[in-house]
């Protein structure tokens, strides 16, 4: 997809573009060209889109991220990186480590160290990530310091993980960026909960599910970068499942191009009821959201209505949690839906380094279900 008056070895050889790998949320891996200018140009857009980072994002702030490596920093599992090593310019990567269950306590302590040290005004992170850290600073009590703003990228932010972020930062405002490596930054959540489409760098179609299937209003998404010279992609499927906001308008005021009432997951996230209609991972994390002391899960669909549902809870009185779980899921999927409540340590995230949270383990072919 390159402009046919771009010459990439030259692009390349002059510093204007480099080569990137990225996957998905699966473990999928293509290789992009990465154009550092309308990147910035396109992320500094989206500031625009939410008070607080309009506000608060100069260009020249620090910012404290923390994600997998594997997608973006310095991986390096065997050595202890120092904080030196881990500074971009006006970056910090907090991990070096594609394992966040095997985050040690030094780990950890060093994290949060570093955050009261270089005191971020943005604190950028996967929110499986942070959540995991917010853990271990809930049960050893400790402070951290508060940044101006925590943004959420990479992945679908459960409720789960929100509390657990808001017991460390109470009074932090908490705002979802999304956007892919191809298309830039596509939606800002602002201020009022709502995401704005970044309307000067892309372009995006809507395509709705069928009736039974929660459209006209939830659907996909397929994106068209704009502005990016080096890179023409049209009608790009990033995977994602929207949730138009049905008043197509927002509080705040900003109401040019599509507005989101959520991101409802992936394609990859799509499970089944036994009767064959769609579940998001949007509608899924709502019903479990009931749950009390759910450190994290991962529900697996095994077949037309077999569901593993895996948890990860310090509970004690685990019979009366999987029987709580075992009726929602019910409610959910189906009364003869098959359901396994399955215990464990810690849910490792995907070969990709992000976590996936729900799946089917048999394809489902998205076109069907559109209008």
């Amino acid at each position: 997809m390159l402009p046919y008056d771009c010459d990439l070895d030259k692009g390349i050889n002059d510093g204007e573009i480099t080569l990137v790998e990225t996957s998905g949320t699966t473990d999928d891996k293509i290789t992009n060209i990465w154009n550092q200018k309308w990147w910035d140009a396109s992320e500094i857009a989206s500031w625009k889109l939410n008070s607080y980072m309009s506000q608060i994002a100069t260009g020249s702030h620090n910012e404290a991220i923390l994600f997998n490596p594997i997608n973006v920093g310095i991986i390096s599992d065997e050595v202890d990186l120092p904080m030196e090593s881990r500074r971009l310019a006006r970056f910090l990567y907090l991990n070096e480590k594609t394992d966040p269950v095997a985050w040690t306590p030094a780990i950890m302590e060093r994290m949060i160290q570093e955050l009261n040290t270089f005191q971020p005004a943005v604190f950028e992170a996967n929110p499986s990530y942070l959540a995991r850290l917010c853990r271990y600073i809930n049960n050893i009590h400790k402070i951290v310091f508060q940044p101006g703003v925590i943004v959420f990228t990479y992945e679908y932010t459960s409720h789960f993980y929100y509390r657990q972020i808001r017991q460390i930062f109470p009074n932090v405002p908490m705002v979802s960026s999304y956007g892919t490596t191809e298309t830039g930054y596509v939606f800002m959540q602002c201020e009022k909960g709502k995401l704005h489409q970044n309307s000067k760098y892309s372009r995006v179609d809507f395509q709705p599910f069928q009736r039974e299937h929660g459209g006209p209003l939830l659907g996909r998404i397929l994106v068209t970068p704009l502005s990016n010279h080096w890179s023409y992609l049209l009608r790009f499927d990033t995977g994602d499942i929207v949730q138009l906001e049905a008043s197509e308008k927002c509080d705040c005021g900003r109401n040019l191009g599509l507005i989101l009432s959520s991101v409802n997951g992936r394609r990859a996230n799509l499970t089944l009821t036994c009767g064959g209609r769609l579940v998001t991972l949007y509608e899924l994390d709502n019903a479990l959201s009931v749950l009390q002391d759910i450190e994290e899960y991962e529900l697996i669909q095994t077949s037309a209505s077999v569901y593993d549902l895996h948890l990860v809870s310090q509970r004690l009185d685990k019979g009366k949690l999987s029987e709580d779980a075992t009726r929602i899921l019910k409610m959910l999927y189906g009364q003869e839906a098959k359901v396994s409540i399955i215990y464990k340590a810690a849910i490792v995230p995907e070969r990709s380094g992000k976590y996936l949270i729900s799946r089917a383990l048999f394809p489902i072919e998205l076109e069907r279900y559109l209008a």
